[in-house]
């Protein structure tokens, strides 16, 4: 699986492998999948989104058929809404089954806050910390400011789910706030402690709940569903020239009221009835609860349903102050995080160990779909040592009395600190004691199994002393005479010598550790070098075929003989240009030699524009091959060896 960073490419790809704008219903994103809704899910399109550039799997569940990407999401997302004339979307007249329609909205709601959340939770982490350690900082000013800092997300979050409810189901965004933000308004408070008091307060004769709705998810959740009808129907029937007064007007006294007295109370109940069902199989089989949600929780990210627990955690949050879920839910993500670490001391190939690690860095940051699809489920045996890993983990949790006295949106090795409290000395005792034995476990198991590496396709190619071979090793000489090689067939058969791959262009070269995009810094599309250009052409480095072009004109991918897949990517960001500055040379389907001119650019415009020209040279599938570098860092000259893969 290569990984190319032309986001609207890749986009408009999926778009047309799952049958184009007439086939789509609507689409979501969460932390790292984007998650279409077809009318129909065309034969073939599973397999053939899987091959796209860029694209770790694809999951068909919850009524989804869902494009895991990784933490580029958002920019194959807001790609994908760029060239989507929502005019066009298809109306599903298919009944969806309730649990399908659960697990949308629920994805849609909450993915594009979860990073919010998560941020806040760290922030309440790092505060529960210093006060642990530093007692005294409690009374000072500095954290009463970054305490309400770090609680103005889930104190407000009726208003965050306001926007993302209307993004999902189509209505009013200004008239979403207006309602949500009457639920948690102070006043409501007063008059909700009144009735907790036992005053008897109506409206219009009908009881009003004490219900408040700060860090209430379900009730501004089903607020908005039941105002997407009322607008559409209050819309049709109000004449043209007073709807955009009296919509909002109608839509607040009917919406707002009509929380209050019924669905606010039976959504806050429902949600806490569930947090009561866990609470007891959590109190009556501590253990059990805890092998369940450490064992089985990924398995459940596998599908993508992950995001129907969210109300439930925060009712216990809610109810109680803290949540034992959670506490469970940290052993199961660092299972995987440990198995993907562990497949990448344990693996031999070079390019897999990148990914291994890569992947197991993500899962630090609580987000596991890297390590999953990318190592440890691929392997097998591996995701289910991080299973074990994770439930023994979490038994041992258990034992120990451990919650989370903060939400931590993204739970992880970096969350545990969550599980602080000074009424409860133990719990935090017992997260750091869980996540050891996970890691022990987790590491024991992956050794003691073991498991077998992805399989090195057949290197293909020319054979020693060949044209193609030789090619490669004089790129400088078609250069050097100003003229361009007859191109070069690409063959298939077998190879069993080394390709030669020469610098694209004049520059300094750099590890590719110090590029200052995590992408290619953390080897994520491929190993490789990096040059800092000091010429205005990129030339090809081998012998290949033209295998992509894109439409910003900044990159290249090339196919050489023996199987490697190339990318040439000039500068970083610069897709932002739209082309400006840079001239695409060849097309898809050419047959280059090594020196054939590929891209010409402006670089002191691009470098004048602010964008930073430095060049990765990668091997996108590098996992497959022995590589070797000759220049790692210092001055280099176009066509002179700087890598070999075999």
């Amino acid at each position: 699986m290569g990984k190319i960073r032309d986001y609207s490419k890749l986009a408009s790809d999926i778009l047309n492998e799952t049958g184009g704008e007439t086939n789509l219903i609507g689409f979501t994103r969460c932390a790292t999948r984007l998650r279409l809704v077809l009318k129909d899910v065309p034969a073939g399109a599973v397999e053939k989104v899987k091959q796209l550039p860029g694209v770790i799997t694809v999951v068909l569940s919850g009524g989804q058929f869902q494009v895991v990407i990784g933490t580029h999401v958002a920019d194959v997302y807001d790609a994908l809404a760029a060239i989507v004339d929502p005019d066009k979307l298809q109306n599903s007249h298919e009944k969806r089954r309730f649990f399908d329609t659960v697990i949308a909205t629920m994805s849609a709601v909450f993915a594009p806050i979860i990073y919010v959340l998560a941020a806040a939770g760290i922030l309440q982490g790092i505060l529960i910390t210093v006060n642990w350690f530093l007692p005294a900082f409690q009374q000072t000013g500095a954290f009463s400011v970054l305490n309400f800092i770090s609680w103005t997300p889930f104190a407000f979050l009726p208003v965050f789910i306001a926007v993302t409810a209307a993004k999902f189901f189509k209505c009013n965004m200004f008239i979403a706030l207006f309602c949500c933000c009457a639920l948690i308004n102070p006043d409501w408070a007063v008059i909700a402690a009144q009735i907790a008091k036992g005053d008897a307060v109506t409206f219009f004769s009908l009881p009003l709940a004490e219900t408040v709705y700060t860090s209430s998810v379900l009730p501004p959740l089903f607020l908005v569903l039941a105002l997407s009808y009322l607008e559409r129907f209050v819309e049709r029937k109000l004449p043209q020239v007073i709807a955009p007064l009296f919509t909002p007007l109608i839509c607040a006294v009917i919406m707002v009221p009509l929380t209050l007295v019924l669905i606010g109370p039976v959504t806050s109940g429902l949600a806490n009835g569930i947090a009561w069902g866990y609470n007891w199989l959590f109190d009556t089989a501590p253990a059990l609860a805890a092998a369940v949600i450490g064992g089985v929780w990924q398995v459940i990210v596998i599908f993508g349903v992950h995001w129907g627990i969210t109300p439930v955690v925060m009712a216990n949050f809610d109810l109680h102050g803290r949540d034992s879920f959670q506490a469970f839910q940290t052993m199961a993500v660092v299972g995987q995080m440990a198995a993907a670490f562990a497949c990448a001391l344990k693996a031999k190939q070079r390019g897999f160990k990148t990914v291994a690690w890569s992947a197991g860095l993500t899962g630090v940051f609580g987000i596991t779909e890297p390590a999953i699809y990318g190592v440890t489920l691929k392997l097998k045996k591996p995701f289910i040592c991080g299973c074990i890993g994770g439930a023994v983990g979490a038994i041992v949790t258990s034992l120990f009395g451990s919650y989370y006295y903060a939400y931590a949106g993204l739970p992880g090795v970096l969350t545990i600190v969550n599980a602080i409290s000074p009424d409860n000395p133990m719990s935090f005792i017992g997260e750091v004691t869980g996540v050891l034995v996970t890691l022990v476990v987790t590491f024991a198991l992956v050794f003691l199994v073991g498991f077998k590496e992805p399989e090195v396709k057949a290197e293909t190619g020319t054979a020693p002393g060949s044209a193609t071979a030789a090619g490669a090793t004089s790129a400088a000489a078609p250069k050097a005479a100003g003229k361009t090689a007859a191109p070069a067939t690409v063959s298939h058969r077998a190879a069993s010598a080394a390709l030669t791959l020469m610098s694209p262009v004049a520059g300094k070269a750099l590890p590719l550790a110090e590029v200052s995009d995590e992408t290619f810094s953390g080897g994520l599309l491929g190993d490789g070098v990096a040059i800092v250009p000091e010429e205005d052409v990129i030339v090809s480095p081998c012998d290949a075929e033209v295998a992509s072009t894109v439409d910003s004109h900044h990159a290249v991918g090339l196919l050489c003989a023996n199987g490697a897949e190339l990318l040439i990517h000039i500068g970083l960001d610069t897709v932002k240009l739209g082309g400006q500055h840079f001239s695409t040379l060849v097309k898809v389907g050419d047959k280059v030699s090594a020196g054939t001119p590929l891209i010409r650019f402006q670089r002191r415009d691009v470098i004048a524009a602010g964008y930073d020209i430095t060049t990765p040279f990668l091997v996108i599938n590098s996992e497959e091959y022995q590589m070797t570098k000759y220049i790692n860092n210092g001055p280099v000259a176009c066509g002179t060896p700087v890598m070999a893969v075999s």
